[in-house]
């Protein structure tokens, strides 16, 4: 009886993981907003969905580093869903304190931007499966506004 339950599992975990996933990238990662409290930069995350019925989104979970340190993490919670057969695109927007900005001076001194590098978790729901995190991570430079940017109006 053991023996058959092994050969159960074995089956069940091929048949998972040849199964179609959800593909995901990282498109951009942009200057959102500037306020008092920080500025908001955007990621733009483009997300495949093989499927032809739409798949729930649990969480976006993301974490923003520059210079090696973490200027920025949390989770976003319930997104949306992915349109079935289709690409969705999703914003995720992620604060940073001007705090953590001015520890940072030194890399943006030398050519007015920050390199970073953004990992995310995409969180989908499966059906019988259950929760399946996509991982993705990105690396490059965001471009600082300068003051003339900041007195633009739109």
């Amino acid at each position: 009886m053991a023996n058959l339950m092994e050969k159960a599992k074995n089956f069940v975990s091929e048949k998972v993981a040849e199964m179609k996933k959800p593909e995901a990238s990282v498109m951009d990662v942009d200057l959102k907003d500037i306020s008092r409290d920080g500025i908001t930069y955007n990621a733009k995350i483009s997300v495949q969905n093989p499927y032809s019925h739409s798949i729930p989104i649990c969480q976006i979970s993301y974490t923003l580093k520059s210079a090696g340190r973490v200027i920025a993490s949390g989770t976003m919670p319930d997104p949306g869903s992915l349109t079935g057969n289709e690409t969705t695109i999703l914003d995720v927007p992620l604060k940073v304190a001007h705090s953590v900005l001015v520890t940072l001076v030194k890399d943006i001194g030398a050519d007015w931007d920050i390199d970073y590098e953004l990992e995310l978790g995409l969180t989908v729901d499966f059906p019988v499966i259950g929760d399946f995190t996509i991982p993705l991570s990105s690396k490059g430079e965001i471009k600082l506004p300068t003051l003339s940017d900041l007195w633009k109006k739109e």
